[in-house]
């Protein structure tokens, strides 16, 4: 069991259906949350907020965490911020969780996997600085949305190529 910001104590609830206690946090992301091109930076602030309830089976955790994300456009690797909202619910078990339930170890619960799930869910696979980026130039990697009109002459197909040599020893 890890410790830290993200993990809560539920003995205030006891095992009693129906009660429950609210939470509003400021805390620091923990590292790794989110994708490779894109996620919350660690140490930067997330806003959560939180109801954990006292239900037959265990505590049901309602939430939602606010926090700012950076990385990079997939089409020409500028940098890309916004800010995400997510919202998640899961039910911790006192006793025999299943294969894909969370229990209660002790009287606490740890949260960070519920939040890592709800924010790299959240997340854009392949984030954008602009929906119509035209991103990179193949040739030579200039962005080509501060060149619009950026070109290479035309292009020559390849089996071809061999003849401008000739055009290019004639013109000398």
């Amino acid at each position: 069991m890890s410790s830290g910001d993200l993990v809560f104590d539920t003995q205030v609830l006891g095992r009693r259906p129906g009660t429950e206690k609210t939470y509003a946090r400021s805390m620091d992301a923990p590292a790794d949350l989110g994708l490779d091109v894109l996620g919350v930076p660690e140490g930067s602030p997330i806003a959560l907020e939180l109801r954990l309830e006292a239900v037959m089976d265990g505590v049901l955790a309602t939430g939602t965490a606010s926090a700012h994300t950076v990385g990079e456009c997939v089409r020409c690797l500028e940098r890309v911020e916004d800010d995400l909202d997510v919202e998640f619910q899961e039910l911790y078990v006192y006793d025999d969780p299943g294969e894909d339930e969370l229990a209660l170890e002790g009287d606490s619960l740890d949260l960070e996997p519920v939040l890592r799930d709800a924010v790299v869910l959240a997340l854009p696979q392949n984030p954008l600085c602009d929906p119509d980026c035209p991103g990179l130039c193949p040739a030579c990697g200039a962005r080509l949305a501060d060149d619009p009109d950026h070109t290479h002459g035309d292009a020559i197909d390849p089996r071809w190529a061999a003849l401008t040599q000739l055009t290019e020893h004639n013109e000398e």
